[in-house]
């Protein structure tokens, strides 16, 4: 190793150092992320400071982001009205009878929320005022309550539509609607063996079963009473899965949907509720765009360093053995979702290991998936995990004690992320049955 090298590898443990120890002292991951190359640009003098706005430009100057803001509203106007309402009274109806149903409830309304807001923080914060009380009534600890309802909301980046998968398709340069519809059966297939985990959790310790029976008339009903909601998910996966409009057309359509719903259908969303959800829209997309912009310069100044591609070279070590290559593929995402921000990790970290895991054998579609749903369990895990902090907050439990109860749920969807690498139609057969591949 030459002496330059060593002095270029010192500056990015130092580097990494610094920041990990700016996040577990509580400063915003966008203002660490920016102050890095900031300081390094002032001290070193390698290059004007104007590339630090410069690189947060280039950071969210991709059209498909304009899709974010859209989703987030439609959630949000969604939740304003009695759309939330309808969509919980229909879960309860399906599998309410079941044994552990609120827990059982509260998976199958993060699944169908995943189809309308595209965000697991928001699905945690919607279905966690609701249910973890309710959990808590019916006899189930805070811990658990708060533990199923973090998890369920993982759903939310997954089933599409997916913020997480509009910011790392414009990133990589890969088609939304291909990420979309490789979303869908992973999606599913995450919350049916978190169903069954629950079911396991319930044998073993009592749970509570639902009171009232499910009848087929009861299921019409609350079927009916939100079918014009789950319209809105229908009408997003069949324009763009039939190509008639964009991701972003997508969002905006959903968005107005989502407005005639709350103010001429049902009647619902008046004029106070309208103004707080765009209040809460725009507050949600500047947090995310602020990460997006920061993620700019700190990729920039990781680059410079050669930071990213040492650290593609050493994950290339492992290519000629898959199974080892998967491992040390899933540890670094499962380790940095634990250090950053989703939408940051997406941003830094996810065209690197898409790249990686192209040279390695693996569809672009399929490595991306599998980067969106490993960062996204980094919104469940300790210590910057939000849905973890939003859900334990709301329970009112210790942090510890979420976090132990989260543990055979986190094990379901790392199981999930190996069959989505070492079983390829799982994220392939939709987008090629589309026309997407």
């Amino acid at each position: 190793m030459s002496k330059r090298e060593g002095r270029g590898q010192m500056e990015i443990v130092l580097l990494v150092v610094c920041f990990v120890v700016l996040v577990l002292l509580g400063a915003p991951v966008a203002l660490a992320m920016i102050l890095m190359p900031t300081t390094y640009i002032l001290l070193t003098d390698a290059a004007p400071l104007l590339t630090v706005p410069h690189q947060m430009y280039e950071g969210i100057a991709h059209f498909p982001l304009v899709a974010v803001p859209f989703f987030m509203l439609t959630g949000e106007l969604m939740n304003g009205s009695s759309v939330t309402q309808r969509i919980m009274r229909l879960s309860r109806v399906i599998v309410g009878r079941m044994r552990g149903g609120l827990a059982q409830v509260n998976i199958v309304a993060s699944m169908f929320f995943a189809g309308m807001n595209g965000s697991a923080v928001a699905d945690t914060a919607t279905i966690g005022t609701i249910m973890i009380p309710d959990m808590k009534r019916k006899g189930y600890t805070p811990a658990y309550a708060a533990a199923i309802t973090a998890i369920g909301s993982t759903i939310g980046g997954i089933i599409p539509p997916s913020i997480a998968m509009i910011v790392l398709a414009s990133s990589v340069n890969l088609s939304v609607g291909a990420l979309f519809a490789g979303g869908i059966l992973p999606g599913i297939l995450i919350g049916l063996l978190l169903m069954l985990t629950a079911w396991i959790i319930a044998k073993a310790k009592d749970h509570e079963r639902g009171d009232e029976p499910f009848t087929f008339r009861a299921f019409l009903s609350a079927a009916w009473g939100a079918s014009l909601a789950l319209c809105v998910p229908l009408i997003l996966v069949v324009g763009i899965f039939g190509g008639w409009f964009s991701s972003v057309e997508a969002g905006a359509i959903t968005a107005l949907v989502a407005l005639i719903l709350g103010t001429v259908v049902y009647r619902d969303l008046d004029l106070a509720s309208f103004l707080g959800a765009l209040n809460r829209t725009v507050r949600m997309s500047a947090s995310v765009f602020v990460i997006i912009a920061a993620a700019g310069p700190f990729t920039w100044l990781l680059a410079r360093l050669g930071a990213l591609e040492m650290l593609q070279n050493w994950l290339l070590g492992f290519a000629e053995t898959p199974f080892f290559f998967a491992l040390m593929l899933l540890g670094l995402i499962l380790l940095a979702g634990m250090i950053m921000d989703a939408a940051a990790n997406i941003i830094v970290l996810g065209p690197l290991l898409v790249a990686a895991c192209e040279t390695a054998g693996y569809e672009p579609v399929q490595a991306a998936l599998v980067v969106v749903v490993g960062f996204l369990l980094g919104t469940v895990t300790p210590p910057v995990g939000v849905c973890y902090f939003t859900a334990t907050a709301i329970a009112g439990c210790r942090l510890e004690q979420s976090a132990a109860a989260l543990l055979p749920f986190l094990a379901v969807e790392i199981l999930v992320l190996l069959l989505m690498l070492f079983l390829a139609p799982l994220t392939l057969f939709l987008p090629a049955l589309l026309g997407f591949l």
